[in-house]
């Protein structure tokens, strides 16, 4: 995969998106980088807490995938960020992504979705 262009894909979709990381299911980070002029609101340890606690949420919730489905996206909404997460394409990777509390995230998620799908077609 070219992490690169896909992080660059999504932060283009919308100017509010803060933070794009991709990693793997156990929380590996493959790719990660802010916006430009975006200031980290998490230490680099609480942003390493914050994405082990997203990936290890979304393993616990696909335990359940063979009774309600496969997950298709996880919205946090804070007072000072949204946080999503949610495959690439596959069940090996996550995006772990934050944007500014006002940012149209089911925007957001509708242009990611269509670049995971991308990934998808393109295996």
């Amino acid at each position: 995969m070219e992490y690169q262009r896909i992080h660059q894909d999504i932060m283009n979709l919308d100017q509010q998106i803060r933070l794009v990381t991709i990693c793997d299911i156990s929380g590996k980070i493959i790719f990660s980088d802010h916006r430009s002029g975006v200031k980290n609101l998490l230490s680099p340890e609480e942003s390493k807490r914050s994405l082990e606690m997203a990936v290890n949420a979304w393993k616990e919730r696909s335990k359940l995938s063979s009774k309600i489905g496969r997950g298709k996206y996880v919205l946090a909404e804070y007072e000072k960020i949204k946080r999503i997460t949610m495959p690439l394409g596959d069940e090996i990777h996550l995006l772990y992504i934050t944007a500014e509390p006002g940012a149209d995230h089911d925007r957001i998620i509708q242009g990611v979705a269509r670049i995971a799908g991308k990934m998808l077609i393109k295996k």
